[in-house]
């Protein structure tokens, strides 16, 4: 059975009182006292409650943090930086991952909610913000992140994605493409549907240029990889010349079906455009372009935003960053070769 604080004070030969106050305010007891009362602490084997005092206070030292899917290197690296901003301010993290399913993102939510945590922070799988709403009305701060709800008044920290779609797209269509495809989730995913976004302004933008989208069930190696083996099935000459997929992980699908099941080849034959830039995008047998966002930064921002929501102190509610394109071998193109597709275009 655990120890009671009553027992810590009748063996350490004080009040009840006086054993909270060396646990939670030692500047209110006498060093000797605290020692007598350190000492009942270690012989009995005392473990405070910190979730009974938090209860109580209707506070916690806890943050929730819920993640599309937290196998994807993008949201750990969003995590690492959510958990050290969180401990530099004397905070934990409670994770959820969500699998991209929406009944798992509301159990996480009730139990956050019935854990009373300071507030949370979440990448949600649709527009519906609602469930969210509920959480402030509770009292809870939330906070998105790695996407933007500009009607629902929710405070965020994002990416320009559309931005960053167009500048993968613009990319792939100025080395001669002109047959994109876009690999990606259900548009019910923001992320995914202001990539798209970005992708077909930038194929308005070019004449002769044109845009297929390729759907799969999510965003991950093994989907990647089916939508790679439907494109390689496709007869040649309908075959795109180039694709951007909307994570790294359905590119390196994308580079494995590619590899493994065809004679195609990267870039000469498909040009491929990932987004994330995970640390293994540069690693791959074909090194991957990619867009690049700062997970790290975009995880601490985050933290940031709440602890000021939580202070009732937040200004700024929005805060984006900008995406920007790292190019490697699966995009480069000669400049011949890039000249000979104009000319054939």
């Amino acid at each position: 059975m655990s120890v009671s604080i009553k027992e810590v004070a009748a063996a350490a030969g004080v009040s009840v009182g006086t054993v909270s106050n060396v646990l939670n305010r030692p500047d209110k007891v006498s060093e000797a006292t605290a020692q007598r009362v350190t000492a009942a602490i270690e012989s009995l084997g005392f473990v405070r409650n910190d979730a009974a005092r938090q209860l109580r206070a209707g506070r916690s030292r806890s943050i929730g943090l819920v993640v599309l899917d937290a196998a994807n290197p993008f949201f750990a690296e969003v995590a690492r930086g959510v958990e050290d901003r969180a401990a530099e301010a004397g905070m934990v993290v409670l994770l959820g991952n969500t699998d991209e399913a929406s009944a798992r993102e509301d159990a996480y939510l009730d139990l956050f909610r019935e854990q009373r945590v300071n507030g949370v922070l979440i990448t949600p799988t649709g527009d519906d913000t609602a469930k969210l709403e509920r959480l402030r009305a509770a009292g809870i701060p939330v906070v998105l992140v790695d996407r933007e709800a500009p009607d629902s008044g929710l405070a965020s920290v994002a990416v320009d994605d559309v931005e960053g779609g167009h500048l993968a797209v613009a990319h792939l269509l100025a080395n001669g493409r002109r047959r994109v495809a876009f690999v990606g989730g259900s548009p019910s995913i923001r992320q995914v549907s202001d990539r798209l976004a970005g992708a077909r302004r930038a194929v308005d933008e070019v004449e002769g240029a044109v845009l297929q989208t390729i759907e799969v069930a999510t965003l991950t190696v093994l989907q990647g990889r089916a939508a790679g083996e439907r494109i390689v099935a496709m007869p040649a000459e309908k075959r795109p010349d180039a694709v951007f997929a909307a994570n790294d992980l359905l590119a390196v699908g994308l580079l494995q079906a590619f590899a493994l099941m065809s004679d195609i080849r990267v870039p000469e034959d498909i040009a491929l455009v990932g987004y994330d830039d995970i640390d293994f995008a540069s690693a791959t047998v074909v090194p991957l372009s990619s867009v690049r966002q700062p997970a790290s930064a975009i995880g601490r921002s985050a933290v940031d935003l709440l602890l000021r929501e939580i202070d009732g102190a937040a200004e700024e509610r929005t805060v984006r960053f900008r995406p920007e394109l790292v190019v490697r071998a699966s995009s480069a193109v000669h400049m011949t070769t890039a000249s000979a597709r104009l000319a054939e275009a």
